[in-house]
């Protein structure tokens, strides 16, 4: 330590140590008032392949680079010039600092070490320490961040998983899709789901990962559509403190929680153009910026995208990114609607029926030969999340309601000659009505039973000049 007498040993050289966790998807901040430390901790990192290291030589130094980017993980001398490690160590804390951080000193008791760890420290190293012995530290901190990671994802998939089903049907289509994603799975291709609402584009996309060299990573799921686009940056980049107002802490965004897993960008038809731009120079280079900061972070994400919508019109109408589009478009997945494969409908309304009934608690609905058909015969609008909302409701009622269908008006559609698109457009634009007039006019509960975005609800309702 600069002016305190110390005298220290030459470090001994860098070993290399096998890593349960890749140290390339971390960044760490040393701050050291001695340069010698500096540069021999800092070297240790990046001969590991550590994604960043930066260092500080005061408590003042360190607060500042934390303020504009991200760190897993802070090294730390406890005596410091100025403000002392533990005192800046308490501070982190308070302001929401919620990575690793090892303290290191040349001279501690028990009542230090006991005061180290009560302000939030993840280790303590007494100096001179073995390269080995601060390598070892370190990968368990990247190993507590990557549980940590993992289980803000396994906590988000909670929420999302209501509706998710496994891919399922008889029909050709179906395995069509099945062949199409065990072909595609190992691959680290960027795919393109294109479908309607309610076809099961996040089923698709979760079954890549799942049959990914991926699958032991995170999946984390994106509904570009129900996002402001005045916060969406900071949601997939994630931001620093004091970026914007409101700001009053850093924040990670879902890239950096789907590092080295899959990241499902559903709905990238409604990506405002100005985050088109800065997604497509993530996919080019590998690297996010959260917002405010000077720094990039390296990532390793396999990107699934989806959208309800044709983009080829998008992109001839200015809408979207021609070289986006080109990039997310290496390998197209569509998935058909529920009406063009009718074979499929039994078997998922019978799948619903037993997986809902076990989650409610509640007897199955028998699924009559009459009921069968009346599915059949419906077109399906919202397709099978649809189907599975209309299983739901029937068996909170206790029978299927087979009016909500108006089974009659729609066979003609389905069962006879090739009917003109305007007729399935006018049955689809009647449903919807129904549903609303159901609801009064709530349009996010409307939505919710449709089975598709309430910002595609409100489209619909746009062009059909309904409020």
């Amino acid at each position: 330590m600069a002016g305190s007498g110390r005298t220290r040993a030459a470090p001994p050289e860098v070993q290399r140590t096998p890593a349960d966790t890749p140290w390339d998807q971390y960044a760490v901040l040393v701050v050291d008032d001695e340069e010698g430390m500096r540069n021999f901790i800092s070297r240790a990192l990046k001969n590991r392949g550590c994604g960043m290291v930066e260092s500080a030589a005061t408590a003042e130094e360190g607060a500042q680079l934390v303020e504009r980017c991200h760190f897993d993980l802070v090294i730390l001398d406890i005596a410091l010039p100025g403000k002392a490690g533990v005192v800046w160590l308490k501070e982190l804390r308070e302001s929401g600092f919620h990575g690793e951080v090892i303290l290191i000193t040349a001279f501690a008791d028990l009542e230090t070490a006991i005061d180290a760890l009560r302000a939030g420290a993840s280790d303590f190293i007494l100096k001179p320490f073995r390269i080995d012995q601060l390598l070892n530290s370190i990968q368990r901190c990247f190993d507590r961040a990557r549980l940590a990671r993992e289980n803000f994802v396994l906590r988000r998939e909670v929420r999302e998983l209501a509706g998710l089903e496994d891919l399922l049907g008889q029909s050709a289509a179906a395995e069509e899709l099945r062949r199409i994603i065990r072909r595609l799975a190992p691959l680290p291709t960027t795919v393109l789901i294109q479908g309607e609402s309610g076809t099961g584009k996040e089923v698709a996309a979760r079954a890549l990962h799942k049959m990914s060299p991926r699958a032991q990573r995170p999946f984390v799921p994106v509904n570009c559509g129900a996002i402001s686009p005045e916060i969406i940056e900071s949601e997939l980049f994630g931001h620093v403190k004091g970026a914007f107002t409101g700001a009053t802490e850093s924040r990670n965004g879902l890239f950096f929680y789907a590092q080295g897993g899959t990241l499902f960008l559903d709905e990238i038809g409604e990506l405002p153009l100005p985050m088109q731009t800065k997604l497509l120079r993530v996919l080019e280079e590998k690297k996010i910026r959260p917002v405010g900061s000077e720094r990039e972070i390296p990532v390793d994400v396999r990107i699934v995208a989806a959208t309800n919508r044709n983009l080829a019109p998008e992109v001839a109408a200015g809408r979207f990114r021609q070289d986006l589009f080109y990039r997310l478009d290496v390998v197209n997945i569509t998935i058909p609607p529920l009406r063009e494969r009718p074979e499929d409908i039994p078997v998922l309304a019978r799948h619903f029926m037993e997986e809902l009934s076990a989650r409610l608690g509640v007897p199955r609905v028998p699924l009559t030969p009459d009921i069968v058909e009346a599915l059949v015969r419906y077109p399906w609008p919202g397709n099978a999340r649809e189907l599975r909302n209309l299983v739901e409701r029937s068996l909170i009622l206790g029978r299927v309601p087979l009016e909500n269908l108006q089974a009659a008006d729609r066979s003609r559609v389905w069962k006879g000659a090739p009917a003109p698109a305007v007729a399935l457009e006018e049955v689809e634009k009647q449903h919807i009505l129904s549903v609303l007039r159901e609801v009064q006019g709530n349009k996010s509960e409307a939505a919710r039973r449709l089975g598709i975005s309430r910002k595609t609800l409100e489209r619909k309702c746009a062009l059909w000049k309904v409020s």
